[in-house]
């Protein structure tokens, strides 16, 4: 579906859902969003003894999460 009106801005409000996918590698997968020119919204953090959690913004600035289950994550 094609947006219907303008990118939204870095840092504004999220207009819909943040939807977060889970991955084996957190940190490759950081790495290649910031090749393919996405940015980082919310560093790589832990949700201690569950996983390792990251939020990203696309190159149209939509607001995406990356989840790495760990339950070593502290």
């Amino acid at each position: 579906m094609q947006r219907q009106g303008p990118n939204p801005a870095p840092g504004g409000a999220v207009a819909g859902a943040v939807l977060t996918v889970g991955v084996e590698d957190l940190d490759a997968v950081a790495a290649a969003v910031e090749r393919a020119g996405g940015a980082v919204a919310m560093p790589k953090h832990a949700l201690p003894g569950m996983a390792w959690q990251a939020y990203f913004l696309d190159t149209e600035n939509n607001v995406f999460g990356v989840h790495q289950p760990d339950p070593e994550a502290a």
